[in-house]
């Protein structure tokens, strides 16, 4: 009769002790109204100068996590110790190439940790082929495959092992008096064109090629075949090979979801991958966290990607939180994270270059995020901020999908994957 008692008292008390543990998230939210900020106030006037119309700005409200008065580790001094080299913070523009000033970002690093060389590398060379290749990828399909801005990380190493790299100084992608890069008129061009070869049934590829290579002509500028660097003479695949001397077979893709089995090279699966590269080493999350903290705990910078679209993604403080309203950062597991993949609130939507760390009082690890977006740049462009943004562990866990980062932070387990 006692064990009866006991049970049934703790079959009346479940409810409420489940009730206090639900009650103790304290995150709270707000809807923001809708406020112009870097990409309105500066991108767009450089745009907005050389287009004949202008596209309307939708105002409206976001449900956002407020963060006011948090205690935040949003400064780029918190970081100072344990920052690595990499070149000051640039802007995309009005594109959709974060995929390669990210990991542009973090070759540049690379060169800087080998060889202690400082270069500027090309973005828009690399994004000049990439457009190419999509357009022959499109030819080679029959018109089933993506056409857009979008790519991912190791698109830069294929785009280097082919046509190879050069100094920005060398090709900007700038013409005409250009601040900013814009490629929203050329893509719209660009993509009629191939919408037409489609309709009509005109797969002749030498032809469709050169008439797209025409149009990037003359918006970006042709890409150079040869050139000079710092008194020495280089075409695009020499500078890679002896100046740069990147060996990019020595850096590798990291996954981590549920759809691909775990301790194989699988593809994945979104529609920037468009070429459908199975090249991603795919780890369960607690090993995809050890990998991504030990590489940048040991002088490594990483080129990482994700989602920036959630409640507790702050264009405000440059602060990435995962609030409690959403899940405890205690729950965040494999199946937390695909789930959110699976059912889209989890998007591959930004590309961006880790290059610091932050290891706090409790334990859990901050990231400095050095980024190409105009979000990160509200903060006005005379604050040290400007460029960057500070992610929480809990938000990497969650929210960034992959990263690509030089084979030997992998050394531990790549036994496993043979």
């Amino acid at each position: 009769m006692k064990k009866l008692t006991t049970l049934l008292v703790i079959v009346m008390l479940l409810p409420v002790t489940l009730l206090n543990a639900q009650d103790k998230g304290k995150d709270k939210a707000k809807f923001k109204e809708y406020e112009p900020g870097y990409y309105q106030n500066v991108i767009l006037k450089d745009v907005k100068a050389f287009r004949q119309k202008e596209n309307p700005v939708k105002k409206k409200e976001s449900f956002q996590m407020d963060q006011s008065g948090m205690d935040l580790p949003n400064k780029v001094t918190d970081y100072k110790d344990h920052t690595y080299w990499h070149n000051p913070t640039t802007s995309q523009g009005n594109t959709g190439t974060c995929w390669c000033f990210s990991t542009t970002s973090f070759y540049e690093s690379e060169v800087h940790r080998l060889f202690n060389k400082d270069v500027r590398i090309s973005e828009m060379f690399t994004v000049y082929w990439e457009y190419v290749e999509k357009a022959k990828g499109f030819m080679e399909t029959r018109g089933k495959s993506l056409f857009d801005e979008g790519s991912e990380s190791n698109a830069v190493a294929k785009i280097y092992k082919k046509y190879g790299a050069v100094p920005r100084s060398v090709y900007s992608g700038l013409i005409g008096g250009r601040k900013f890069f814009d490629h929203s008129q050329m893509m719209k061009e660009m993509r009629s064109y191939l919408q037409n070869v489609k309709a009509t049934n005109a797969w002749n590829e030498p032809e469709v090629i050169a008439t797209v290579k025409s149009i990037l002509n003359r918006y970006m500028g042709e890409p150079l075949t040869e050139f000079d660097f710092e008194a020495r003479h280089y075409t695009p695949k020499s500078f890679l090979k002896d100046y740069l001397r990147l060996n990019m077979d020595d850096y590798v893709e990291v996954l981590s979801y549920l759809q691909q089995p775990f301790w194989q090279q699988v593809e994945y699966e979104v529609p920037d991958n468009w070429w459908h590269s199975k090249a991603y080493y795919n780890v369960p999350l607690d090993v995809y966290m050890d990998i991504l903290n030990h590489a940048i705990e040991n002088g490594y910078t990483i080129s990482v990607g994700g989602d920036v679209s959630e409640a507790g993604f702050s264009r405000t403080t440059n602060t990435a939180l995962i609030p409690d309203f959403d899940i405890p950062s205690d729950y965040i597991n494999d199946n937390a994270r695909q789930f959110r993949f699976s059912n889209k609130t989890t998007t591959d939507d930004h590309g961006m270059h880790m290059v610091g760390y932050l290891k706090a009082k409790d334990g859990k690890m901050w990231y400095l995020i050095k980024d190409s977006s105009s979000g990160s740049r509200n903060v006005g462009k005379d604050s040290p901020e400007f460029g960057y943004y500070f992610f929480s562990q809990a938000y990497v866990r969650l929210k960034m999908m992959d990263f690509t980062v030089h084979k030997d932070a992998l050394k531990k387990y790549m036994k496993k994957f043979e």
